[in-house]
């Protein structure tokens, strides 16, 4: 695919607005001889972090998500501090940040791209284990719980329409995977 002639071309970038986390800008393309306007949403990339327990369980976070006007169930995940850092040290950071454990190990388990119609968000997704307890570092407009669960019953949760946020089921999807290929 990398021979993979693009079929869009960039004519003009036009900044709209830029806020704490996004950059909105209005594309003009080229698009089979034709020209006409993309919206883009630029976010400088994050990361999550799926923490397994020593007896199994995964640690998930439930805070508000005004967006969606409800409370959800998600891993713990968090935007990079600048373009240049590593998610894996944004993972390490988030997960003590937002459950106050710190991952004895970690590696990665999954990349996803959220919203590719539109927006070029891009988490790095990581697998945490030999958890040890330290202390919740929450930011001051951060109101989060950390509850425990068991895999199964996340699943069932995914299939019952009830966990909805993307990062989250590719993690414990991904994790599933892997779990029943090491069997």
């Amino acid at each position: 695919m990398a021979d993979e002639k693009i079929p869009v071309e960039l004519i003009k970038r036009t900044l709209i607005s830029k806020g704490k986390i996004l950059t909105f800008y209005d594309d003009e393309v080229r698009v089979n001889g034709n020209v006409t306007h993309w919206d883009l949403i630029h976010h400088d990339g994050a990361a999550a972090v799926l923490p397994v327990t020593d007896d199994g369980k995964i640690l998930m976070v439930r805070q508000y998500r005004h967006a969606l006007g409800r409370f959800t169930l998600e891993i713990p995940a968090g935007k990079l501090d600048s373009p240049d850092e590593e998610k894996i040290e944004c993972a390490r950071r988030e997960l003590e940040e937002e459950t106050g454990y710190r991952a004895g190990e970690i590696r990665p388990l999954i990349n996803v791209n959220t919203t590719v119609a539109f927006c070029d968000e891009f988490i790095g997704i990581f697998l945490a284990t030999k958890l040890q307890k330290t202390k919740q570092h929450l930011d001051e407009d951060e109101d989060i719980n950390v509850e425990a669960w068991e895999l199964k019953d996340l699943m069932k949760k995914i299939f019952a329409l009830e966990i909805t946020d993307s990062k989250t089921i590719a993690a414990i999807m991904s994790y599933a995977a892997l779990l029943n290929e090491e069997k």
